[in-house]
């Protein structure tokens, strides 16, 4: 069974499964949010099923930090616009020719 962890260079910092870039977060979006069983999401990762309930354990553990990741992965950064479909897309600043 692998251990939770955090580097600045893989995931941004968010808590992950040990060797992998599989996020806490990530784990608890499909078995929290989705309602996936904790066995399909060990099943699609290929890993083990003690990490998947490791992981939900990190997630209550830490609920303001998870939170926190959560709402962070949810904003659009400054400058940069979401696209839900072509009614969003400036058509008008795609055909300008760039100088």
């Amino acid at each position: 069974m692998a251990e939770i962890v955090s580097t600045e260079d893989t995931l941004g910092g968010a808590p992950r499964i040990a060797g992998s870039r599989i996020g806490v977060h990530h784990i608890a979006k499909r078995v929290l949010d989705a309602g996936e069983s904790p066995e399909q999401v060990a099943a699609d990762y290929d890993i083990d099923i003690a990490d998947v309930y490791r992981a939900l354990v990190y997630y209550y553990d830490h609920v303001a930090e998870m939170r926190q990741i959560r709402a962070e992965r949810q904003s659009v950064p400054d400058g940069l616009s979401v696209v839900c479909g072509p009614a969003d897309i400036d058509t008008k600043a795609q055909s300008e020719p760039e100088a």
